[in-house]
């Protein structure tokens, strides 16, 4: 589906961290390029906010990544790290990445999604109806939902170009890769996130 943009439409991005970065790795084995994630979302628009949602690693190493997004113009929210008895580590952010979104609509022309996490589907409903908002949605098509892609009014899949959206860059694994649970692990260093290098 083709969708209307024009500069002056007020658009808002919010980025789930870990599905793009899961995604990567499992994907391509590399890291996110989150400046032209930005860039394309965005497509010359009038960006009111753009927001990644990350969870902290139990090293906190994290800090050199924030910094790296905020020069590009993301802010970050973060939560920490829950670890529940016996190991079991969870980290998810979908509910107050959704809250925010709808809180942020009424100053929005466009709703933009960096996920393809299928639990957003309620949300871009209610954008869409309630909200009056046009949704978007970049992702990498090959772990996303189809159900996602049908909902929103643009699906913007990276699979079709994944050297622009990665870093480091290896074939494509063959098998499609298992959907993401809230259940994962911290990441030992700030650059397992992904990297916001500027390209050439």
């Amino acid at each position: 589906m083709s969708v209307i943009k024009h500069k002056a439409q007020r658009v808002g991005v919010f980025i789930d961290t870990q599905n793009l970065y899961h995604s990567a790795k499992n994907l391509y084995r590399s890291k996110v390029n989150f400046n032209n994630v930005l860039k394309d979302a965005v497509a010359d628009r009038n960006l009111v906010r753009a927001i990644a949602y990350v969870v902290n690693t139990e090293s906190g190493e994290e800090q050199g990544f924030f910094e790296a997004l905020a020069k590009i113009g993301i802010e970050t929210k973060t939560k920490d790290l829950q670890v529940f008895f016996g190991g079991a580590k969870k980290a998810d952010w979908d509910v107050g990445m959704a809250i925010d979104a709808v809180k942020m609509a009424p100053k929005l022309d466009a709703v933009i999604l960096a996920t393809g996490d299928g639990d957003f589907v309620p949300a871009v409903e209610h954008l869409k109806t309630a909200g009056g908002c046009q949704v978007e949605v970049i992702a990498f098509g090959r772990s996303s939902s189809n159900r996602l892609k049908e909902v929103v009014d643009e699906f913007i899949d990276m699979d079709e170009n994944p050297k622009r959206y990665t870093i480091g860059s290896a074939p494509a694994t063959k098998t499609r890769p298992t959907p993401r649970t809230t259940t994962t692990r911290a990441k030992g260093s700030a650059g397992s996130w992904g990297t916001v290098k500027r390209l050439a």
